[in-house]
C-alpha cells in the first residue's frame, strides 16, 4: 500500500529560488578576481542565473551536457552551479591545480561542450588548448573591461547574460537526472569522475545542517575556504542559502592575512577549509593576538586535524567541528558537533572528543571489516578498512566500470581506502589511510597518531611521517617536518617529547628537516611525493651498518 503524498521531484534551483523569497537580505560577497568586493543578493543571483541559463541555451548546451568550470569561489561560479543544474545540464567543476596531462583527461573524459574560467586560468588554458577537443567553447568570467588579449576563441560571461530574460521556466525532470560532475584527485592513476545528481545533492544539503548545528544560522556569514572546484565546496553553497545565511567567497586569495581581513570585514561567523589554510589563519591570529571580529565556528575537513591546532582555536573562542568525507559522498560523511553528555565535560576531555573525525551524518551508513571482509564490531577499539554507503554516496564512477568494480563490494556498499574505529554511538576515529600505515614487524603503527604528537613540539610548524624500508622490521617511520622557527630539535628531543604517548618501537627512527611539505591538489599533505622525494633514503640502521 502506498501513502496518498504527493511526489515532487527534488530539484537544486528550488533551494535558490526559496533562498530568494525567504531570505531577501541574504546573498553574496566576493573576493573579486579583478579586484576588490561584489555584493548580491539572492534574488539577484537567480535573476543572473536566469540570464545565464538563457545564454548556455543560445549556445546549444542541453539536457545532460556537461559544462566545464576553471574558476575561484566567487558570485560568478555559484551563478553557473545553479543556471547549470536548473536547466538539466551537469556542471563539471575542474580542480586547476592539477597536472597538464590529469587537466586534459578530465575535460575529455568529462566531454565538456563549453568551458567557463576565471582570469586567473587563461594563461593556463593556452597551453592545454593544444590537447583539448575540437568544439570545445570558452567563456572568461569577467566583463567587457576586463577582457585580455589571447588565443583563445572566448566569449565574455557578462555579454553572455546581457540582455538576457531575468526569468526561466526552469524545467522539471526526474530527480535522480545528473546535477554536478567531480573528478578525484586520485594520487595514482587517472582521476575518477563522481556524477552527482539533483536528489543527492538536495538531500546532502539538508542533512549537513541537520547535524552540523553550530555553523548554521539565518542571517549569519559563512566562509567557504575550501574552493567551489572540490566537492561543490562540502556543499556550502547549497546549504547557506538553504538556511539563510550569506555566502562570503574568498576569490584567490587564501593567505593567513588575506582571510582575516576578510573575515574580519564580513564579520564571518563560521569558515569551512583545510588544515594547511587554517595554519595560515592562525599565524595571522597569533600575530595580531586576537580572532576575526565575530568568527566563532570552524570546521575542518580534507585531512585531520591536529589537536593543537583544535587547542589553540578553542582557547581563543572559537568552536573547532572536524568534519570527515570524501568526493564520492558528495562529501560530507562525519559532523563534529559533541553529544549533549559532554557539555560539562572538562576542556582535555573536549578536546580529545574532537580529534575523533566525528560522528557519522544521517543518511551515511558505516562498516569495517578485516581482511578477510568479515565485519568488525563498532566498539571504538576493533579497527579495519571502512566502507560506506547512503543515499549521498556514489554507486560507481562515471564512466569507468573498472574503477567501480575495485570500489565497490559484494554488498554494495563504497570502500574508502581507511582504516577506522567506530564506537558504539557512531563516532568515527580514523587510523590512517591504509596505504600510509607503517608495518614494522607485523605490527601497524598510525602515521596520523605519531604526526598529532610531533606536532604538539613548539619546534616543529609542520609534519608528515612515511615509512621506509627496513631489512629486519619491513618498515619503520621517519618524521619529516618543516621547522616553527630557527632552531630544529633534534631526533633524540623530539622522542622524548613523544614518549608518552607511543611505545619505544613505536617511535619515529629519524628526522629530515625540509623547507614545506608538499600538497595535493586539494590542499593536502601529499605523501607519495614524499615517498618519491625519499625514495633513495637509507635507513640509519644501514648507515650503520655500511650499506
Amino acid at each position: 500500500m502506498q501513502g496518498q503524498i504527493m511526489h515532487r521531484d527534488l530539484r537544486i534551483i528550488d533551494i535558490l529560488t526559496h533562498a530568494a523569497e525567504a531570505y531577501g537580505d541574504q546573498g553574496i560577497v566576493s573576493a573579486q578576481v579583478e579586484g576588490g568586493i561584489h555584493r548580491q543578493s539572492y534574488g539577484q543571483t537567480l535573476a543572473r542565473a536566469a540570464q545565464l541559463a538563457h545564454g548556455l541555451d543560445g549556445l546549444g548546451v542541453g539536457m545532460g551536457d556537461r559544462v566545464g568550470t576553471l574558476a575561484w569561489n566567487g558570485y560568478r561560479h555559484v551563478e553557473l552551479y545553479y543556471a547549470v543544474a536548473g536547466m538539466g545540464a551537469v556542471c563539471h567543476t575542474i580542480n586547476p591545480r592539477l597536472t597538464h596531462e590529469q587537466l586534459v583527461y578530465i575535460i575529455r573524459h568529462a566531454g565538456d561542450r563549453v568551458l567557463f574560467l576565471d582570469l586567473t586560468f587563461v594563461p593556463l588554458v593556452e597551453g592545454l588548448l593544444p590537447d583539448l577537443p575540437q568544439g570545445l567553447r570558452f567563456v572568461l568570467m569577467t566583463g567587457r573591461a576586463n577582457m585580455p588579449e589571447t588565443v583563445l576563441d572566448a566569449l565574455c560571461y557578462e555579454e553572455l547574460l546581457e540582455g538576457q530574460p531575468e526569468s526561466h521556466d526552469w524545467p522539471e525532470f526526474p530527480e535522480e537526472t545528473a546535477s554536478g560532475l567531480c573528478y578525484t584527485s586520485g594520487t595514482t592513476g587517472n582521476p575518477k569522475g563522481a556524477l552527482y545528481s539533483h536528489r543527492s545533492t538536495l538531500l546532502h544539503a539538508m542533512q549537513v545542517p541537520l547535524c552540523q548545528t553550530s555553523s548554521f544560522r539565518a542571517g549569519a556569514r559563512i566562509l567557504p575556504v575550501v574552493p567551489l572546484f572540490h566537492v561543490n565546496a562540502w556543499g556550502l553553497p547549497y546549504t547557506a542559502p538553504l538556511t539563510g545565511m550569506t555566502l562570503v567567497m574568498p576569490g584567490p586569495h587564501l593567505d593567513g592575512p588575506s582571510l582575516f581581513r576578510l573575515m574580519e570585514a564580513e564579520r564571518v561567523w563560521s569558515a569551512w577549509g583545510v588544515p594547511t589554510v587554517w595554519a595560515g589563519l592562525l599565524d595571522e591570529i597569533r600575530a595580531r593576538d586576537r580572532v576575526p571580529e565575530g568568527f566563532g565556528d570552524l570546521v575542518v575537513g580534507g585531512s585531520a586535524a591536529p589537536k593543537v591546532m583544535i587547542e589553540a582555536f578553542e582557547s581563543r573562542g572559537v568552536n573547532v567541528a572536524q568534519a570527515w568525507g570524501m568526493t564520492e559522498m558528495s562529501p560530507i560523511g562525519t559532523h563534529g558537533m559533541l553529544p549533549a553528555m559532554m557539555e560539562g565535560a572538562a576542556q582535555s576531555e573536549r578536546i580529545a572528543a574532537k580529534c575523533w573525525a566525528g560522528q557519522r551524518l544521517f543518511g551515511v551508513e558505516f562498516k569495517i571489516v578485516d581482511d578477510e571482509g568479515r565485519r568488525i564490531p563498532h566498539d571504538g577499539q576493533a579497527s579495519g578498512e571502512l566502507y560506506v554507503r547512503g543515499n549521498t554516496v556514489i554507486s560507481g564512477y562515471f564512466e569507468n566500470p573498472q574503477a567501480t568494480r575495485d570500489a565497490m563490494d559484494a554488498e554494495g556498499w563504497f570502500g574508502t581506502g581507511d582504516v577506522a574505529s567506530i564506537s558504539p554511538e557512531g563516532r568515527l576515529m580514523l587510523r590512517d589511510r591504509a596505504k600510509d600505515l607503517v608495518k614494522s614487524g607485523g605490527e601497524w603503527i598510525s602515521s596520523i597518531d605519531l604526526e598529532n604528537a610531533a606536532l604538539s613540539h613548539p619546534g616543529i610548524r609542520a609534519c608528515a611521517v612515511i615509512a621506509v624500508p627496513h631489512p629486519k622490521w619491513d618498515e619503520r617511520p621517519v618524521l619529516v617536518a618543516v621547522a616553527a622557527g630557527q632552531a630544529r630539535p633534534d631526533l633524540a628531543e623530539v622522542q622524548e617529547h613523544m614518549a608518552a604517548h607511543f611505545a619505544a618501537w613505536q617511535l619515529p627512527d629519524d628526522l629530515l628537516w625540509i623547507e614545506a611539505l608538499p600538497l595535493t591538489a586539494t590542499g593536502k599533505v601529499s605523501k607519495l611525493t614524499l615517498r618519491e622525494q625519499f625514495a633513495d633514503y637509507v635507513h640509519p640502521d644501514l648507515r650503520e651498518a655500511g650499506a
